[in-house]
């Protein structure tokens, strides 16, 4: 059953065309804005991640335990988390720890599950803030190279050497 009071004139479909300019507009304007941020390469720009300046300390005589450290760049857009290491150089368990500061200038290591990399930023390892804790070596020499696989949860697996120095040379 149709409306008999209904009957489309001029004066309705004018008024319904200006009524649907206006949403229109904003949607294409938007569109038009998205598609310029996106190719401008800002939307969604994954994470790019380069690992430098790898080392590992040279083990203490009788220490089960040493450190490596990396300096992680991301130049993407989203940060990433490093999640695993690994070597085939090691035998043990490799674990990641942040390192907490005491009130009298100290620090002690406190086990991590993940060390965050921040987008346009770096994750800089060191004695004072974290590092991968790795089983010693006895027969690892100051200058040797060890190959490390680092996971990260949004970039995968990246391949870094890490050269054996003495703590306080690197």
């Amino acid at each position: 059953m149709t409306n008999p009071s209904w009957t489309p004139s001029h004066r309705r479909l004018t008024d319904s065309l200006r009524a649907a300019v206006a949403p229109v507009c904003a949607c294409v304007l938007a569109l038009g804005g998205l598609s310029v941020w996106t190719a401008s390469g800002n939307a969604g720009r994954p994470p790019r991640i380069d690992v430098t300046d790898a080392r590992l300390f040279l083990p203490a005589p009788g220490s089960p335990r040493t450190a490596a450290f990396f300096r992680i760049t991301n130049t993407g857009g989203v940060r990433d988390r490093l999640v695993e290491v690994t070597s085939s150089a090691v035998t043990g368990g490799i674990s990641l720890s942040r390192h907490r500061m005491t009130g009298r200038g100290s620090a002690y290591p406190q086990a991590a599950e993940s060390l965050p990399v921040p987008a346009g930023g770096t994750l800089d390892m060191s004695p004072f803030t974290s590092d991968v804790t790795v089983p010693a070596t006895a027969r690892w020499r100051a200058g040797d190279l060890v190959p490390f696989t680092l996971r990260f949860e949004h970039s995968g697996r990246l391949e870094a050497n890490a050269v054996v120095v003495r703590p306080g040379e690197g």
